[in-house]
């Protein structure tokens, strides 16, 4: 199969911007691209994971950034929505560490990727936590695509 970059680049940028707390999905071009058979699925695989994980990073960065700076630090379109980071914060709280496997679903992960940056969780653990869950995601979508 030939190794098409620009689909590879489309699955990284929508896979970046669905994990951040911009309202995105990738999930339907993962499969869109899984259905064109355009690029090797385990790479397409791999990017996924790899660029949906590397967009929490950047949450965890930004809830840093609050933690050390203050909210009014960030650009008004970025700050987080008061409910919903206090609903992530109680996630946090409630559930801890394994919290973070959840950081694929759609309501509710994306901030709370964020508040354990606010929260200084350690960023190796953050990331192999985050990719665990994103890439489980992406592994039954794939498996739901094959199996129809």
């Amino acid at each position: 199969m030939p190794l098409d970059f620009a689909s590879l680049g489309l699955m990284a940028g929508a896979a970046f911007v669905a994990a951040t707390l911009l309202p995105a999905q990738s999930e339907a071009v993962f499969v869109g691209l899984l259905a064109a058979k355009s690029v090797d699925p385990t790479l397409l695989f791999i990017v996924a994971s790899i660029a949906n994980t590397a967009g929490s990073a950047l949450n965890w960065w930004l809830g840093r950034l609050i933690a050390t700076d203050g909210v009014e630090r960030l650009p008004a379109r970025l700050r987080p929505d008061p409910a919903r980071f206090a609903k992530a914060q109680g996630w946090f709280a409630r559930f801890g560490w394994p919290s973070l496997l959840f950081a694929w679903l759609p309501i509710g992960g994306d901030p709370l990727t964020f508040v354990a940056g606010s929260l200084n969780y350690p960023l190796l653990r953050f990331i192999l936590l985050v990719f665990i869950g994103k890439a489980a995601r992406y592994a039954l979508l794939w498996a739901g695509w094959a199996a129809a």
